[in-house]
């Protein structure tokens, strides 16, 4: 099942949309409560995107003025609320992230796909910098998850929970190919070896694409 194509793509139009499920609330007390809830460890908050988000979430029948609110001379503060259609444009929306994978390409898999241009040696360095970088990542996460749920629902944070696992998830997989590569048990490793250092592309490269071996 392909998933709908949305009037808005933001994915921060869609927080907005079920925080305002809760009650009406001013684009700042907005971005507040997602920084409070952590949401920002997974969207891109700050005020002046959130309060275009919110202007285009109204051009599109979305969101509504609820209370204009004015205190002494303070500037007057506009509450938003959500209307039918966005609710049930929010929860439509929701239903299909949650339900239907999307091939999202990450950048470190078109890496992968293009490592066979450095020498091994290179690429196992550099999966142990990489390698570090995702344990520091993944412990600080660990720290921020174990913090928030002193006072935050594990409703609330599962999107870091989920970070986290992929972040371990990855971090394993890394591991793993750099044991393959330290140990030389990587399949193919003495033929990449070779053609990095001579430039000579093996008759097993030739093969592998279907190419004449005896050609240039």
């Amino acid at each position: 099942m392909a998933t709908k194509r949305r009037k808005l793509g933001n994915p921060l139009a869609l927080a907005v949309m079920v925080l305002l499920t809760e009650r009406p609330m001013h684009p700042y007390e907005i971005a507040q409560t997602l920084r409070r809830r952590g949401k920002d460890t997974s969207l891109k908050i700050n005020y002046g995107s959130l309060y275009t988000v919110v202007q285009n979430l109204e051009k599109h029948g979305f969101v509504e003025v609820a209370e204009v609110q004015r205190q002494g001379n303070r500037p007057e503060r506009t509450l938003y609320g959500i209307t039918d259609a966005g609710r049930e444009e929010a929860a439509e929306w929701l239903s299909d992230l949650l339900a239907v994978p999307v091939a999202e390409f990450p950048i470190f898999g078109a890496a992968l796909s293009l490592m066979g241009a450095l020498h091994p040696e290179e690429v196992a360095r550099l999966l142990a910098e990489r390698l570090g970088s995702l344990e520091v990542r993944a412990a600080s996460l660990r720290g921020v998850l174990d913090k928030l749920h002193e006072t935050l629902p594990r409703l609330f944070l599962i999107e870091s929970e989920y970070e986290l696992h992929m972040v371990e998830a990855e971090a394993a997989w890394v591991r793993g190919i750099l044991a393959e590569l330290r140990v030389g048990t990587f399949p193919g490793v003495r033929e990449w070896r070779t053609f990095r250092e001579t430039g000579e592309i093996p008759e097993e490269y030739r093969k592998a694409e279907g190419g004449d071996v005896n050609g240039p």
